[in-house]
This record gives structure tokens, C-alpha cells and sequence, in this order.
């Protein structure tokens, strides 16, 4: 059991989204960055779908009313537990009536927190993430509110081994971190002006030659007008080199639409279910989570990728993530 003593700006509770209901006009949601939700979880030995607290800028205090495991991965909102900073990428070990804190946003503006057994809230179309536009899934159909009380799901074999292993090293200490951390080439690296792979969209020979070539060559801030749904871009205006008719179709997470207006807009994970402004491009897999970690006001710039290129990518950031999984089942069996 856990209970929100402060929301933040915020909080919801995501899992891997919600699948095979587009069609009814449902969207699929669930975590912005995929890759820190999947690894809070495999450090507190969750499934890779176990839902997680994921923190949007201005993170939450949260009290942890038994002894637990929890995990931070994503941007760095420089957290703590009972005033006392607490490292990132990590499995860490915490005791009974502890609280963990956000300060401010060092790098990244979204975390996941993962804790061992997941958050046990109802599924609803066969996924425990919050939409908040419909009011379904996580907690109640919301973000987190200050006094919620939000219990946890039994915990793994291989999470009780950990807290077994971590328990040993405890003290006097109110929390213990793991002394192994994974590797650094999982550790993204966010930063303003963040340059990200992008494919041509269906419709990008259909832009302008200077629409095209400032597609890839010009800087674009992430407005204000910017939430889980897309990020509303500003910059130099896109436009076709002749205006066409359009139906609806359908849309994916990373794909850039440019509206009359011509200031792009990247659709996320709220997106909605079917699209009718011109595909100029579609971010690349393995940079979702990178975009994913963009803020308002921060600035991003579009590179072409072919393809094969991005499978290749994604691939090997796969063999990385399931290279993880082993290495801590491996850590674990030297405990025994």
C-alpha cells in the first residue's frame, strides 16, 4: 500500500497500453517511454506490462505503508527518500513509513516508477493505463490526487529474492540501493535541442522542395500546446506544393502530421485512432522514448533514417533490454 501525500503536476498510472480496440475508437495509451517503464519493472522483478507511476515533470510525495522494492528510471526529477538523495536505474530497497520525493527537473521530464508486485487497480479492455480523456483505467480513471491510498499486487519469486539479497545490507538505513547498476548504453541521454530519426511519411514527396528540406534542417520547439496526445511544434511553417483532398487514416505513435497551419504535430501516446492532415514523417521506434522525455519549450531536430536502418536499431536496443533481464537473473544466482 502506498499513499499520495503530495500529486505533483502529473501522475498517472500507465502499463504497455491498451490493444485491439482502435477499431471501436478507443486509443491505445499506456507509457510514453516504453523503455523506462519495461526497466523499472524488470528491476523490482514485475512482467514488463506491470503498471507503473509514471511522472510528468513536478513528481509526487509517495509514503510506503510495508517494506518494498521500487525502481526510477526515465528523466532525472532528482528524487530522495526521507531527505536523502537516491540514485536512478536502480533497485533499491525501502522500509516501512519511508517517502520518496521529486524535486526539480534536472534532465528528461517523465519518470516511471516501478514497485515490486505492480499497482493493483482493475484492467478495463485488458489494460490497467489511465486515459484521462475517457476516465478509464488506472486509478479510479484519473491522474493521482493527494490522499490516495493505492494498494500493491502480491510480489514476484524473483522480487522476494532481491529484497532477501538487499535486505542483508540494511543497517540502521532507511533504504538500501543495489550495488550493481545496468549497463550505461541503456541510460538515455536527454537533452535540449535532441536530434531524432525520423522515416518520410506517406505524403512527404507531396510537400514543397523547401517544405522537404526544412523538415530537415530546421530547429523546432515543443510548444505549450503540447500534452500525451502530441507535441505541437513551432518553427518553419510546412506546406504542400499543391493542396489535396484527404481522407482519414490511420495513425501511430511517432507520426508527424502537418495541419492548414503548417507547424507539425508528433502524435504520442494518447493519440487519437485515425488521422487527416498530410504524413510528412514517422519517428523511428527506438527515438520514441527519447521524444517521450521532451519538454515545452525545449527544441528538437529531425534526421532521416531509412527503414531497415530503424529495425536494426530497435532491434539491437531489444537484445540489450533482454541481455538486462538475464544479467539480473545471473546477479541473483550468485546471492544463493
Amino acid at each position: 500500500m502506498i499513499t499520495i501525500k503530495k500529486p505533483g503536476l502529473l501522475t498517472t498510472i500507465q502499463d504497455l497500453g491498451r490493444y485491439g480496440f482502435q477499431k471501436y475508437g478507443v486509443v491505445v495509451g499506456g507509457a510514453m517511454d516504453t523503455v523506462a517503464h519495461r526497466i523499472a519493472n524488470l528491476l523490482v522483478g514485475n512482467e514488463k506490462n506491470a503498471p507503473t507511476l509514471e511522472i510528468t515533470l513536478m513528481g509526487p510525495h509517495i509514503e510506503f505503508h510495508e517494506d518494498t522494492l521500487l525502481s526510477i528510471c526515465g528523466g532525472d526529477l532528482t528524487p530522495s527518500i526521507n531527505g536523502e538523495a537516491v540514485s536512478m536505474w536502480k533497485t533499491i530497497y525501502v522500509k516501512k513509513g519511508s517517502e520518496l520525493r521529486f524535486g526539480a527537473a534536472k534532465a528528461g521530464c517523465r519518470v516511471n516508477l516501478g514497485i515490486a508486485g505492480g499497482l493493483a487497480v482493475p484492467s478495463v479492455m485488458g489494460s490497467k493505463s489511465t486515459y484521462l480523456k475517457a476516465g478509464i483505467g488506472g486509478f479510479n480513471g484519473g491522474a493521482i490526487k493527494q490522499g490516495d491510498k493505492i494498494s500493491t499486487d502480491s510480489i514476484s519469486g524473483v522480487a522476494q529474492h532481491m529484497m532477501g539479497q538487499l535486505k542483508k545490507d540494511m543497517k540502521d538505513q532507511t533504504f538500501v540501493e543495489a550495488e550493481w547498476s545496468i549497463a550505461s548504453e541503456l541510460i538515455p541521454a536527454f537533452k535540449n535541442d535532441q536530434v531524432i530519426r525520423v522515416m518520410k511519411g506517406r505524403y512527404y514527396s507531396l510537400f514543397s522542395t523547401s517544405s522537404q528540406n526544412a523538415f530537415f534542417s530546421s530547429r523546432f520547439d515543443v510548444s505549450t500546446q503540447s500534452d500525451r496526445m502530441g507535441y505541437r511544434l513551432k518553427g518553419v511553417p510546412l506546406s504542400l506544393a499543391q493542396p489535396i483532398d484527404m481522407l482519414s487514416e490511420a495513425v501511430s505513435f511517432g507520426t508527424i502530421q502537418v495541419p492548414s497551419d503548417g507547424n507539425p504535430i508528433i502524435l504520442l501516446a494518447d493519440r487519437q485512432t485515425t488521422g487527416g492532415y498530410p504524413k510528412i514523417g514517422q519517428v523511428a521506434t527506438v527515438d520514441l522514448p527519447l521524444l517521450a522525455q521532451a519538454k515545452p519549450g525545449d527544441t528538437i531536430r529531425f534526421t532521416e533514417i531509412t527503414h531497415e536502418e530503424a529495425q536494426i536499431l530497435l532491434l539491437q536496443k531489444e537484445r540489450k533490454i533482454q541481455l538486462l533481464k538475464k544479467a539480473i537473473e545471473l546477479k541473483l544466482n550468485e546471492g544463493e
